[in-house]
C-alpha cells in the first residue's frame, strides 16, 4: 500500500512523456511593404460604420444575430467544448455508486438436503477508480482537446470576419449597380432624345439613313444594358437578404455609392497577424493539438497504473444491510503495459507525427498568406485610389468632349461619327468610373479583414453565443 501511495506521489512529480509546445520560428517581416503613410489607428473599431449609412449598419447587425452561419459556427465551439471537458475527466477519480438486492435457493442435489431453502441478499456501495497519469498521456489528450476546444472558437470568430467583409463588400457592390443602372437610364434618356431628333430630320431628308442608324445603334446599347444591370441587382439583393439570414427580397438602401465615405486605414504589424487573424490562431491551435497528441502517443510505450476500490455493505437479509458488520469494502491496483502489439503503437506515433508535420506546413502557410493579404489589401488601397482619381478626370474630359462634338455636329463642322464616339467613350468611362469607387472601398474592407483585430471580437459578442458550461 505504501508504494502505491509513492507511485500516485510520483505521478505528480513526473515530467509528461514528449516535449511541450513552442511557437515555430517564423520568417516574420520588420515593416509591410506597402505600408501608408496616413494610416491612423489600430484595426479595432467597427469600421463599418465609419462608411456612414445607417442602412448598412442595420445590415451587419442583423447578420450578426440571424446568420445561420455563425449558428453553425456557435455549436461546433459548443461540440468541442463538450469533447474537452469528456477528455479531460480521467485526469480525476471516478466514483460511482450500485446497489443490488434478490433471493435464490440452491439445489438439493447439488448442496445436500435442505439447501433449497430459499434465501435473501443485499449489497450497496461507492466505487471509484483512477487511472493514475504518470507518463502524461491522459493530460496530453486533455491539452489537445483544449487547443481544438479553442481552435474551434477562433473559427467562429473568423466567421465573423467573414460575415461582416461580406455583407459590406455586398452592399457595397450593391450600390455601384444601383449607380451604373441610374447612369445607363440617363445614358438612354438622352439618346431617346437625340434619335428623336435624327428620325425628325431624316423624315425632312436632313440626315442619311446612315446616319439615323447610327443614332440607333447607340440607342440600343444603352437599352441592353439595363436588363442586365437589373438583373444583377435582383440576384445580389438576394444573395444579401440570405446571407444576414433572411428569404431572399429587396435590400433597403440609405445612400448612393458616391455618398459613402471610405474608412480609415488602419495601422499594425506584422507580428500583430499572430494574434489577431483569426485563422492564423485557430491554425496554431491546432498544432498545439497535434503536439499534444503527439506526446499522448509516445506516452503509449509506458505502463498504465490503475486504482480502483469499493466501499459498501452486505447482508443476506436487506433489513440487516445498514446493521453493524455488514460492512465491507477492498481496494486494488493494477499495472499494465504493451509487450508486442503487432506495431500498433508504432502506427499510432508515425499517425501523430505525420499530422503534426501537416499541421505545421499549415499554420506557416496560413501566417505566409494572412501576411500577403496583408500587402495585397494594402497596394490596392493605393493603387485604386489613384487609378479611380485618373478615371474622374476622365469622365470629365469625355464630358467636354462630348459637348463639344454635338455642338460641333450640329453646326455642321463634322459628322456624327465624332459625336457617337463621344458618347460611347463617355458611357463606358462612367460605367468604369462607378466600378473604380467601388473597387476602392472594397480595398478598405479587404485589408481591415486581412489584419482582422479588436473589431472581430466586438463583433462577435454580438453574434450567437456558444452555450455556458455550468461550474461543476
Amino acid at each position: 500500500m505504501r508504494r502505491l501511495f509513492l507511485l500516485v506521489a510520483a505521478s505528480v512529480l513526473t515530467a509528461c512523456v514528449g516535449q511541450p509546445y513552442s511557437r515555430p520560428e517564423l520568417a516574420i517581416p520588420a515593416q509591410y511593404r506597402y505600408a501608408l503613410a496616413e494610416t491612423q489607428g489600430a484595426a479595432d473599431t467597427r469600421w463599418w460604420t465609419q462608411l456612414g449609412d445607417p442602412a448598412l449598419d442595420a445590415l451587419v447587425a442583423e447578420a450578426l444575430v440571424n446568420s445561420e452561419d455563425l449558428r453553425i459556427a456557435a455549436a461546433r465551439v459548443d461540440q468541442f467544448r463538450g469533447a474537452q471537458l469528456t477528455t479531460r475527466a480521467p485526469l480525476f477519480p471516478a466514483i460511482g455508486y450500485g446497489a443490488s438486492a434478490g433471493r435464490e435457493s440452491r439445489s438439493e442435489l447439488v448442496y445436500g438436503p435442505g439447501a433449497d431453502e430459499a434465501e435473501s441478499f443485499a449489497s450497496a456501495g461507492l466505487t471509484a477508480g483512477w487511472e493514475i497519469d504518470v507518463w502524461g498521456r491522459v493530460r496530453n489528450l486533455a491539452a489537445a482537446a483544449d487547443a481544438e476546444w479553442r481552435a474551434s472558437e477562433a473559427d467562429r470568430r473568423a466567421t465573423v470576419l467573414s460575415l461582416v467583409g461580406a455583407v459590406v463588400s455586398g452592399y457595397v457592390s450593391l450600390l455601384s449597380l444601383d449607380e451604373q443602372l441610374e447612369t445607363s437610364r440617363r445614358t438612354l434618356a438622352s439618346r431617346r432624345q437625340a434619335l428623336d431628333v435624327f428620325e425628325k430630320r431624316h423624315r425632312g431628308g436632313v440626315i442619311s439613313g446612315v446616319e439615323l442608324s447610327q443614332a440607333q445603334s447607340q440607342y440600343e446599347v444603352a437599352a441592353a444594358s439595363i436588363p442586365l444591370l437589373q438583373q444583377q441587382i435582383a440576384q445580389l439583393e438576394n444573395a444579401l437578404s440570405v446571407l444576414v439570414g433572411r428569404n431572399p427580397g429587396p435590400v433597403v438602401r440609405d445612400r448612393t455609392l458616391v455618398e459613402l465615405q471610405a474608412p480609415t486605414l488602419p495601422a499594425g504589424l506584422p507580428s500583430e497577424i499572430l494574434e489577431q487573424r483569426p485563422d492564423v490562431v485557430s491554425a496554431e491551435q491546432s498544432l498545439i493539438a497535434a503536439n499534444a497528441r503527439l506526446s499522448a502517443a509516445r506516452a503509449l510505450y509506458y505502463p498504465s497504473i490503475s486504482l480502483t476500490g469499493l466501499l459498501g455493505v452486505a447482508s443476506l437479509d436487506l433489513d440487516e444491510l445498514f446493521d453493524n458488520g455488514s460492512d465491507t469494502w477492498n481496494y486494488s491496483g493494477s499495472v499494465t503495459g504493451p509487450i508486442f502489439q503487432g506495431g500498433a503503437i508504432l502506427g499510432v506515433n508515425r499517425q501523430a507525427e505525420a499530422q503534426r508535420a501537416q499541421l505545421l506546413a499549415s499554420y506557416e502557410k496560413t501566417v505566409q498568406r494572412a501576411f500577403a493579404d496583408v500587402e495585397d489589401a494594402l497596394v490596392a488601397t493605393r493603387t485604386t485610389a489613384e487609378r479611380n482619381e485618373a478615371q474622374r478626370r476622365q469622365v470629365e474630359a469625355l464630358r467636354n468632349y462630348a459637348r463639344l462634338a454635338r455642338k460641333r455636329f450640329e453646326g455642321g463642322y463634322s459628322s456624327y461619327l465624332e459625336v457617337l464616339d463621344a458618347e460611347s467613350s463617355l458611357f463606358s468611362a462612367e460605367l468604369l468610373y462607378s466600378q473604380g469607387r467601388r473597387e476602392q472601398l472594397l480595398a478598405h474592407v479587404d485589408l481591415y479583414k486581412a489584419l482582422g483585430g479588436g473589431w472581430v471580437d466586438e463583433a462577435a459578442a454580438q453574434a450567437p453565443q456558444p452555450a455556458a458550461i455550468p461550474a461543476e
